[in-house]
């Protein structure tokens, strides 16, 4: 294992996990949270984990963004909300964001041409994963699930609205 290249991967974790904390604004934040996430597969391919790199990919980074704008979306605050979406957007909100993951694009090409990990006695495949998931961890996969499922229910009925008597729409408090 190259320890500069996971220094630097841990780095990268630890400044844009900070900048997630610290950053008032949610898109910003969301952005920096794909890039944390990114990093920490990084760190799992490097460990010999490319399966659970892939999963950090598929399921934390995607899904997260897909949640976060389906939340967006049912949260619909009219057109305040499109103009500061469209404050949000502008190319210079995604240079931190886009430096960081360019490092880590680096860094996975360069492992991915290297040895990398993958393959090495300790590699971990889908197997392991699943029998560990479903046995010794079983009641944290079903905690997280409950947890998921609360913020589901509760981002809904942030969202519903009920109609009044003269056909007005208004959103539930």
């Amino acid at each position: 294992m190259n320890f500069a290249i996971f220094y630097l991967t841990a780095t990268i974790a630890t400044l844009s996990t900070a900048m997630v904390i610290f950053n008032r604004n949610a898109v910003h934040a969301l952005l920096y949270l794909i890039v944390s996430l990114l990093s920490v597969a990084v760190i799992f391919y490097q460990y010999g984990a490319p399966f659970a790199a892939a999963l950090e990919v598929i399921v934390y980074a995607g899904a997260i963004m897909v949640l976060m704008v389906f939340v967006i979306m049912m949260l619909n605050q009219g057109e305040a909300a499109v103009a500061q979406e469209s404050r949000w957007l502008q190319p210079r909100s995604w240079i931190g964001p886009a430096i960081l993951s360019a490092v880590l694009l680096v860094q996975l090409i360069w492992l991915l041409g290297g040895d990398g990990g993958e393959g090495s006695p300790n590699s971990v495949g889908p197997k392991e994963v699943g029998i560990a998931l479903f046995s010794r961890y079983i009641l944290a996969v079903e905690l997280a699930s409950m947890l998921l499922l609360a913020g589901l229910v509760g981002a809904f009925h942030l969202a519903r609205q009920r109609k009044t008597d003269g056909g007005e729409v208004e959103h539930a408090d």
